[in-house]
């Protein structure tokens, strides 16, 4: 478990400059609260005098790193760091706040929820957060969660999982249901690392990284972003195959540059966002924010792999999210195709599909694709802009694989090589179909 700073101690970590918002009045006229709850006055006035604060939220402007931002900070040892109707009232203010000021804001989160000596007027308050949640990103600015120890409830329920980016703290308890309600079973799923390895959060991080992290998050989602996204130049090899079987050999070497090269050479940083937000992962999907001559673009690269049902969610998550806060997007096809087992078909395959070709379809932001190996059926089409995708001469693109085309035709094996061919899927091919718009210029000819 890690060590719980105080929500001061915190922001001291992170934030140069930092001051409080006005919270108006601090005059708590409703002694036992809205619900008459025997000794609740007492017991907020305890909570005062241990911590130092009037309530259970801290919330203010900082800089983190190179960037204001609108911190919210909850200070578990107010009554566990409970959200209660004064709670709430600062959390609005301070999302107000923000966007008067068009700031990034960060939630620093360590809550066991709402607050029982409230009732239902401490419930409510999660609705009150969630529609300012959503009218901060229908205003385009970022927000990034960070899950303390621990971030249950509806804390994690609303700023937490609501968030743009979440970080969680390593060790830090995570899970809707907080240790005195929960079943007994595997305590496990309710950490941090479980929630990442189930495609939850985006990172989890040891404390002493969390100020480098949040800050160079926050440069990247507040930075300027580009203009456009150049073609990124083919890094390997640089002469156009003769035939359609020589293309898929080509694509298939093992020593064709993959995405992780691609992505080194065009960004000077980056950062990747984990998961699809509804119980998946793909590692053969890389999708997050990187910057290119200090500007940030985003991506979404397929590694080479088949891929899964999450990972098509995962590029659609990146794609929304960075059309919503203007940020262009680099795409990178290398695929087989989409991952087509029975286990793929009942993690909905083709909605999955679906949901990123309307991402695509609908962003207003530029897309650049590039295929740099395998582009094999809809599984690679589902990550290529229309108008805007570009060939490297060891790639293909094809309707389907060779092997999945002659079968389909109920040709022999043997066929397969002349099947590569009669596909028209060699890289000039492509772009004579008008499919693609031109072949990368090597590495040495980029600009």
């Amino acid at each position: 478990m890690p060590e719980r700073l105080s929500a001061r101690a915190l922001i001291g970590t992170l934030a140069t400059g930092f001051a409080d918002f006005d919270t108006g009045s601090t005059d708590y006229s409703e002694v036992d609260g809205p619900i008459g709850w025997p000794g609740y006055g007492d017991a907020h006035e305890a909570a005062a005098k241990r911590t130092g604060e009037s309530e259970s939220v801290v919330c203010g402007r900082g800089r983190i790193g190179d960037t204001d931002a609108v911190l919210i900070a909850f200070e578990f040892g107010f009554l566990g760091g409970s959200m209660g109707g004064r709670t709430g009232d600062r959390v609005e203010a301070a999302f107000v706040r923000a966007r008067e000021s068009r700031l990034p804001l960060v939630f620093l989160i360590a809550t066991g929820g709402s607050r029982m000596q409230e009732g239902m007027r401490a419930l409510s308050q999660l609705q009150r957060v969630a529609r300012q949640i959503a009218l901060t990103r229908a205003a385009g600015l970022p927000q990034i969660a960070v899950l303390r120890d621990p971030a249950t409830g509806g804390g994690w329920a609303t700023l937490g999982a609501g968030a743009d980016i979440t970080l969680a703290l390593s060790g830090a308890q995570v899970g809707f249901a907080g240790s005195r309600v929960r079943p007994p079973g595997d305590a496990h799923a309710y950490t941090a690392e479980s929630q990442y390895d189930s495609g939850h959060i985006d990172a989890v991080i040891i404390p002493e990284d969390l100020p480098a992290t949040l800050s160079a998050w926050l440069h990247l989602l507040a930075g300027p972003p580009a203009a456009e996204v150049p073609v990124p130049p083919s890094l390997g090899r640089q002469t156009l195959p003769e035939t359609g079987w020589e293309a898929v050999q080509h694509a298939r070497a093992a020593q064709r540059p993959r995405a992780q090269s691609y992505l080194d050479h065009y960004f000077e940083s980056r950062q990747d966002i984990s998961g699809d937000l509804c119980g998946g992962r793909d590692p053969g999907v890389l999708c997050g924010f990187g910057t290119r001559n200090g500007e940030t673009i985003a991506y979404a690269a397929q590694a080479g792999t088949p891929t899964l049902p999450s990972g098509f969610r995962t590029a659609a998550r990146l794609v929304s999210l960075a059309d919503r806060l203007g940020i262009p997007i680099l795409t990178i096809v290398d695929t087989l195709g989409a991952a087509n087992d029975a286990t793929a078909e009942r993690a909905g395959a083709g909605p999955a599909i679906a949901e990123l070709f309307l991402a695509v379809a609908g962003a207003s932001v530029p897309i650049t694709s590039l295929v740099i190996g395998e582009g094999g059926s809809g599984g690679a089409l589902a990550f290529a802009a229309p108008g805007r995708t570009w060939m490297t001469p060891d790639s293909y693109f094809s309707v389907t694989s060779p092997e999945a085309a002659a079968s389909i035709l109920k040709r022999d094996p043997s066929e397969v090589p002349e099947t590569a061919n009669r596909l028209r899927l060699r890289p000039q091919d492509v772009v004579e179909l008008g499919v693609a718009q031109g072949i990368a210029p090597p590495v040495e000819d980029s600009p």
